[in-house]
C-alpha cells in the first residue's frame, strides 16, 4: 500500500456557548475545524484534524510510502521541514498527518486505534472543561450540571483576571459537580497570563479557600525556572506543556523538576503524545492530553499510556459533518470498536455546508493581551 494524495476540507464546530480564556474569547461559539484526507493506492482513506498549515511542504515525506510506518513517516515529515524548523503551526500540521496515519494503520489492521496501540480497557477519564471565561454564573452552573449529569467529578476554570471573582466561580463548579463526589476536583488555567509573582500572590488567595487540584499554565510556556520556583512555593500541582511543540521543548521543564501535571496538546498528534507521555513516565509524572476535540485520536493513545491522569474533555458535541465513535459518560470517553481512530467524515455535507470561522477571529483566545503579565493588581475586569 502507498500514499497517493490527499484533500483538505474545513468544517466548524459549533459549541453553542462563548468560548475562551484570559487572552480572549469568541462570542459565536464557532469555530474553524480543518480536516485532512490521506488517500491511498488501495481505495482507504485516513482521516486527520488539527491544522491544514504547511500539509503541501510536508506531504512529500509520505508520498509513495506505506503508510504503516507511522514513526518513521512522522520523523520524516520532522526533517522535511527542518532548516525552517517544525514548531508553531506546521507542528499542527504535522499533527493532522500525523492521525491521517494512524487512522489508516488500524484501519488496515482492522482494529480501533486504541487496541492497535495496546490499551486493554477502552474507557478513558477525564475532567469536564467549559472553555468558560465568557459564561455568567448561571451558564458556568448550567454547563457543569450538564457534565455532572454525564458522570464528571472535576472540573476546569478558565481565569486569571480576578482572584475574588475566580473564587465564586470555582465554587460554582465544585457545587455542580458535588452530585458526583463530596469534594469535586477543580483545577485553574491562567493561560500564560501572569508573571511570577503574580501567580504567587494570586494563588495565595486561591489557595485559603479552595484545594485546588492542579494550576495550569501559569507563566510563559518556556519558563522552567519559573515554573520550578512556582510549584515549590503552593500545594497545587503545576500542570503545563499544551503548546510545546516537539519533545524537545519539554527537556527544559524536565530538568528543572517545573511541571508536575504533563500536558501535550491533542492538536499536535498521536505520536508526539506517546513520546512526551513515555519521557514523563520515566521521571514517573503523570500525563494529561488537552484539547480532544482537535484531534480525538488522542483519546486513544491516553488509553494505551501507563501514566494517564485525566482528558480535557470539553464538549458532548462535534463538528458539523463528523461522527466520533464514542461515548461520553461515566466522568470520561468510552472509545467504541470501529477500525482506525472511530472518526467518521460527510464530506458531501461538509461541501455542501460551507461556514467560515476561526479562533483567530475578533481576537480571540490565541492573541495574547500586550498587557498580560504587568498587571499590578489582581483585579482585571474589563481589561
Amino acid at each position: 500500500m502507498k500514499i497517493t494524495g490527499y484533500r483538505l476540507l474545513r468544517t466548524f464546530h459549533d459549541w453553542g456557548r462563548p468560548v475562551g480564556d484570559a487572552n480572549g474569547f469568541v462570542a459565536s461559539g464557532v469555530t474553524e475545524v480543518p480536516l485532512v484526507l490521506l488517500e491511498t493506492d488501495e481505495g482507504i482513506t485516513g482521516v486527520g484534524m488539527g491544522s491544514h498549515h504547511d500539509i503541501e511542504r510536508l506531504f512529500p515525506a509520505l508520498e509513495g510510502e506505506d503508510p504503516r510506518a507511522v514513526s518513521s513517516l512522522y520523523d520524516a515529515m520532522l526533517a522535511r521541514v527542518f532548516k525552517s524548523g517544525h514548531a508553531g503551526a506546521t507542528f499542527g500540521g504535522v499533527g493532522a498527518l500525523d492521525m491521517a496515519l494512524w487512522d489508516l494503520k488500524a484501519k488496515i489492521a482492522g482494529e480501533p486505534l486504541w487496541r492497535l496501540l495496546g490499551a486493554k480497557d477502552r474507557f478513558v477519564t477525564g475532567y469536564a472543561s467549559g472553555l468558560d471565561i465568557a459564561l455568567d454564573d448561571a451558564q458556568l452552573h448550567a454547563f457543569y450540571v450538564r457534565m455532572a449529569e454525564r458522570g464528571f467529578a472535576s472540573g476546569k476554570l478558565k481565569g486569571g483576571r480576578d482572584a475574588s471573582h475566580d473564587l465564586r466561580r470555582l465554587g460554582i463548579i465544585a457545587d455542580a459537580l458535588r452530585a458526583n463526589a463530596p469534594a469535586p476536583a477543580v483545577m485553574l488555567d491562567a493561560n500564560e497570563s501572569w508573571n511570577l509573582k503574580q501567580a504567587v500572590r494570586y494563588l495565595a488567595k486561591i489557595e485559603r479557600e479552595v484545594d485546588l487540584t492542579w494550576i495550569e499554565e501559569p507563566l510563559r510556556r518556556w519558563d522552567a525556572i519559573g515554573h520550578a520556583r512556582l510549584s515549590g512555593s503552593i500545594r497545587a500541582a503545576v500542570a503545563t506543556g499544551e503548546n510545546l511543540t516537539g519533545l524537545e521543548q519539554f527537556r527544559p521543564l524536565f530538568e528543572a523538576n517545573a511541571v508536575d501535571v504533563v500536558q501535550a496538546g491533542a492538536v499536535w498528534g498521536i505520536t508526539h503524545f506517546l513520546r512526551v507521555a513515555m519521557a514523563a513516565h520515566s521521571r514517573d509524572l503523570p500525563m494529561s492530553p488537552v484539547g480532544l476535540t482537535a484531534n480525538y485520536a488522542v483519546t486513544a493513545a491516553a488509553a494505551a499510556i501507563p501514566n494517564h491522569l485525566s482528558a480535557e474533555i470539553q464538549d458532548l458535541g462535534a463538528p458539523f459533518g463528523v461522527s466520533v465513535d464514542q461515548e461520553i459518560a461515566d466522568g470520561g470517553v468510552l472509545l467504541g470498536d470501529l477500525p482506525g481512530v472511530g472518526v467518521s467524515v460527510d464530506e458531501s455535507a461538509i461541501l455542501a455546508h460551507q461556514r467560515d470561522a476561526s479562533w483567530l477571529a475578533g481576537g480571540g483566545p490565541h492573541v495574547r493581551s500586550s498587557r498580560a503579565g504587568l498587571r499590578m493588581i489582581t483585579h482585571m475586569d474589563g481589561e
